[in-house]
């Protein structure tokens, strides 16, 4: 099974309550071959949200105490985003997934590019929060960028 963000299956479930729909992900949840989730939602968040960014690290800093997760007003979010990224990585043991697709640049999500915490609109190489919890538990995550060349025939 594959689980995706639920803003790349069409769902307005991004911070500033838009979907980052990609057609891919629409035609495996129709073929009922991927899952979809939303880490933020699940750790207690509501859409729209502040945009948040990682401060001093990445999502595996995060997961060790080394960096935390501030929303653009300075409130830390730490935990809800640790708390979001367990209750994805339980849902995907119980559906057997072996592949996790999710958003690009999201604190939660990013699997290669991440927001540098500065609330400028600059990028840095990293993981997000559950990201790194999938990674470290042996789950393969990619971005949707990948999605195509990963999947090549098997939504045909």
């Amino acid at each position: 099974m594959i689980m995706v963000s639920a803003c790349l299956a069409g769902r307005p479930v991004r911070y500033n309550g838009t979907p980052a729909t990609d057609t891919i992900v629409e035609q495996l949840i129709a073929q009922k071959k991927a899952i979809s989730v939303c880490p933020e939602l699940l750790g207690g968040f509501v859409t729209p949200r502040e945009p948040a960014e990682i401060v001093g690290g990445n999502g595996y800093d995060v997961l060790d105490g080394r960096a935390k997760v501030v929303e653009y007003s300075g409130t830390d979010v730490t935990s809800k985003y640790i708390e979001g990224a367990a209750h994805a990585l339980s849902l995907a043991k119980e559906q057997d997934v072996d592949l996790v697709v999710l958003k690009e640049n999201s604190p939660s999500c990013g699997s290669s590019v991440i927001y540098d915490g500065t609330f400028q609109g600059h990028k840095q190489a990293g993981a997000g929060v559950t990201t790194a919890m999938f990674r470290r538990a042996g789950i393969r995550v990619i971005s949707e960028a990948e999605l195509e060349q990963e999947l090549a025939g098997v939504i045909r």
